[in-house]
């Protein structure tokens, strides 16, 4: 068994709207399709979702983790975690293979306005096949945590450009909407 990780944060400046973003970001939802592509989601509950993540290529492996992930709000800090992942089509992978997301984003006042700070720890165990035996563990280990820091960094790019976007249309909107009734 071989550990990947990696960590990422992040601080985004929150442009000042009508409503606040801690009113937008009280829906689970509005954060998890600001990671990812509304086709790339499944709404389980209200505060569940599976992702399934594009395909990840490793020493000419390639696979597609498919993970629950629970996102919910906790004294101010929107918190996901996944619960559940599998590989899709390698079910004999599945019981070598254990994928942990746990991430955080918070709203913080400061004297040039609002900031969303947050933090992203990617871990991924899994059993290698044979063929790789040979390989160094430690080209190894760079390569795993290298994939996985570029799996964070396009989450959090994706976020950074998608979260404030789809904020700043929600708030603008639902202003509109108050200001008609």
């Amino acid at each position: 068994m071989v550990r990947f990780s990696a960590s990422q944060s992040v601080s985004i400046s929150v442009p000042q709207r009508p409503l606040p973003i801690e009113a937008y970001l009280s829906e689970p939802d509005r954060l998890v399709y600001a990671l990812a592509e509304q086709q790339q989601v499944e709404t389980l509950s209200p505060t569940l979702f599976r992702m399934r993540m594009k395909p990840i290529r490793f020493f000419g492996i390639s696979i597609r983790p498919i993970c629950d992930i629970k996102v919910w709000l906790e004294q101010d800090t929107v918190r996901l975690s996944s619960n559940h992942c599998e590989v899709e089509e390698y079910d004999l992978l599945n019981d070598s293979f254990s994928l942990n997301l746990q991430g955080y984003l918070v709203v913080q006042s400061t004297a040039k306005g609002k900031q969303l700070r947050g933090q992203a720890n990617l871990m991924v165990d899994i059993d290698l096949p044979p063929v790789l035996g040979f390989t160094p563990k430690t080209l190894v280990a760079r390569t795993g945590s290298g994939i996985l820091n570029g799996i964070l960094i396009t989450m959090k790019q994706r976020l950074m450009r998608q979260l404030i976007d789809n904020y700043s249309a929600w708030a603008t909107a639902s202003s509109q909407v108050s200001s008609l009734t």
